[in-house]
């Protein structure tokens, strides 16, 4: 059996993680086993991860104690001998992660990058840009998720294998008894759905989701906001939500584990995100039949199926409630072969990032 350490902030249900549990549950056991290196207790995939006979050694936030998270990896690579090492990188920063592994005696060391942001400051450009060509080097494979995420992480010249977000099409697909369920549960059977997953952080715009639901409400008085996920900004958006009088229209799910039923509840996902590497979320809205309308700082890659629409955030949010309106009543099919056809079945995704980087 091929143990691969995984090097991630925690093992909770943010975009990185649910990637690395997708591709646990389609490894066969008997030949593939992933640990884990987080900074962070708790999760929800840890639980999991145990049940699955995988490892988690815990390490002090980098931020917070810089030697002890070095020292951390380092030990854990050592003490159980762990040849290949994967980090899912958000910046060129990982490369300290990546020197600790080395260090500790693993020979094939694998990043993976998870995001493409469009917005840094001076500084954070400076440290970036400046380790990047570190990174780069000392890094055995050079993994992506898109064109964007690839170019941000490595440069325009690096040699980057894409491999993509998978789903598993048995499981992501539209439902209509689980539409029904969710539905009913929420008391939103005649309702117009306007629906978004994600992490309540900068990242993901909540506020411009607001502006453009308040206008989607102007054109139809059924339509309500289903906001799935957890994070910090949560009691921000709540006041915004008070202020703009739209209490009653809007749904705070909470972290759930029913993402597939959900969205297929949903009408139109909307995601004005300021920067993706490539969301976990649009593809798996996708993998609903969910029309989809994002922002255009996302990878053009991310429309499998011809259900996205890409449009820039500076425009006003009436051109966004004007685009989610024309979206609706496409029909509700089956989405496995086009899937299959872009790579994008988990079960292919699987087997070929662990022939990439456990050869």
């Amino acid at each position: 059996m091929k143990r691969v350490l995984c090097i991630i902030s925690s093992l909770d249900a943010g975009g990185a993680e649910t990637f690395l549990m997708k591709i646990y549950r389609a490894l066969p056991p008997e030949e593939y086993q992933l640990d884990f290196v987080v900074s962070v207790d708790g999760g929800c995939y840890t639980q999991e991860v145990l049940d699955r006979g995988g490892k988690i050694y815990k390490i002090p936030k980098r931020t917070e104690d810089f030697f002890g998270a070095f020292k951390g990896i380092k030990k854990a690579v050592k003490e159980n001998k762990y040849e290949t090492v994967l980090k899912l990188a958000e910046n060129s920063l990982s490369l300290t992660d990546m020197i600790a592994a080395k260090l500790g005696g693993a020979k094939t060391l694998v990043v993976r990058s998870c995001n493409a942001p469009t917005k840094l400051s001076l500084k954070e450009k400076l440290i970036h840009y400046s380790l990047r060509p570190l990174l780069n080097k000392i890094s055995t494979h050079k993994l992506a998720p898109s064109d964007l995420a690839a170019e941000f992480m490595f440069g325009k010249k690096a040699k980057v294998q894409l491999i993509n977000n998978g789903v598993d099409p048995d499981v992501f697909f539209f439902d209509e008894k689980g539409r029904e369920k969710i539905r009913k549960e929420f008391g939103i059977e005649n309702k117009l759905v306007i629906g978004h997953v994600g992490r309540f952080n900068k990242q993901k715009n909540h506020k411009y989701l607001l502006s453009v639901f308040n206008e989607i409400v102007k054109r139809r008085k059924d339509a309500v906001l289903m906001l799935v996920g957890k994070g910090e900004l949560e009691k921000e958006i709540k006041a915004q939500i008070d202020e703009l009088e739209l209490k009653e229209k809007v749904i705070f799910t909470g972290q759930r584990f029913d993402i597939p039923q959900l969205l297929s509840a949903m009408d139109v996902f909307v995601f004005p995100s300021f920067y993706e590497g490539m969301p976990n979320t649009v593809i798996e809205a996708q993998s609903a039949s969910l029309p989809c309308i994002i922002a255009d700082t996302i990878t053009k890659t991310a429309d499998i199926t011809g259900l996205v629409k890409y449009l820039p955030l500076e425009i006003a949010p009436e051109y966004w409630a004007d685009e989610v309106i024309k979206s609706l009543g496409i029909e509700r099919r089956s989405r496995k072969e086009d899937f299959r056809k872009h790579g994008y079945d988990i079960k292919l995704v699987a087997k070929k990032l662990m022939e990439t980087i456990c050869k």
